[in-house]
């Protein structure tokens, strides 16, 4: 009954909400299929996320659900023009990132969301994020500014961090900890020019969307100890650590895949009897 009830009571401005998350990305997709994919990738999200976070403004859980569904045609059609590491380095981020969202906001309280519940434009939404960062990290300035911008965001991010720990008027000693993971990632990491970008894409997502209240964070961890800002200084420096894990599991996502395809190839090319068949190739599509 609360199902039907939900549905009866929908406005007009989420209806709105919901044919514009899908009729966006669409347009979105033919306007910059000829442009280079890092730009591609970089001035699709940096647009369509804030979008996101405006419509979401006000709007129920089925607007939201529209948004969510908008957000994964985007993030499609981008990777589609990825080659396939870098489609299974997304995938891994968004599942590690869901998991994260799932286990940080519901269960432990660490921030929370408008609604209570994990919007369904988040989980697509990390791999824009860090799809965005990805392709800054590739744009030649960037390449040719490596060493640079590096100290720039170290600068940066260094003062903004000292700022939540010494003059804000709340206390942020996880933004400090977020930092020092970021320093840690520059330092050695095998992506710095990807970390510059997130610095700067997380950095920028997370003052807009705490500012229009998409998400406000805690005072504290559950533990009552650490201190956190709203939003926390050095959030990109969990990126990082998404980063990581998409360069350790991508290359064993890939190939559980295609050794997946493989043998649904090789099966369906015998036929249900097992003879070889003749429909068609028996090679396998990338992935």
């Amino acid at each position: 009954m609360g199902y039907f009830a939900t549905m009866t009571i929908e406005t007009a401005a989420p209806a709105r909400a919901v044919r514009a998350a899908t009729a966006v990305p669409v347009r979105l997709r033919s306007t910059v299929a000829a442009l280079d994919p890092a730009r591609t990738a970089t001035l699709a999200v940096l647009t369509w996320i804030p979008l996101v976070l405006l419509l979401d403004r006000g709007v129920g859980v089925w607007a939201q659900r529209g948004l969510g569904l908008g957000t994964w045609v985007l993030l499609i059609a981008l990777v589609r023009r990825e080659m396939p590491l870098v489609r299974a380095q997304v995938a891994v981020v968004v599942v590690f990132a869901t998991l994260v969202e799932y286990t940080f906001s519901p269960v432990l309280g660490v921030y929370t969301y408008r609604l209570g519940n994990v919007p369904a434009f988040v989980p697509p939404g990390h791999g824009l994020v860090y799809l965005a960062a990805l392709s800054i990290g590739r744009l030649a300035f960037v390449r040719a500014r490596v060493r640079v911008l590096a100290r720039v965001t170290v600068l940066v991010g260094g003062l903004y961090a000292a700022w939540g720990l010494f003059l804000s008027e709340r206390l942020d000693v996880l933004g400090a900890f977020w930092f020092l993971c970021l320093l840690a990632f520059l330092r050695w990491g095998p992506s710095r020019t990807l970390y510059v970008g997130a610095f700067l894409v997380v950095t920028y997502l997370e003052l807009l969307g705490t500012a229009l209240g998409t998400w406000t964070w805690a005072r504290t961890d559950p533990t009552g100890i650490i201190a956190i800002g709203n939003p926390p200084s050095g959030a990109a420096g969990g990126y990082g650590w998404f980063d990581l894990a998409a360069l350790l599991l991508a290359p064993a996502l890939l190939h559980v895949v295609r050794r997946t395809s493989a043998s649904v190839s090789r099966r369906a090319a015998a036929g249900p009897s097992g003879a070889p068949g003749t429909a068609g190739s028996s090679a396998p599509a990338e992935w």
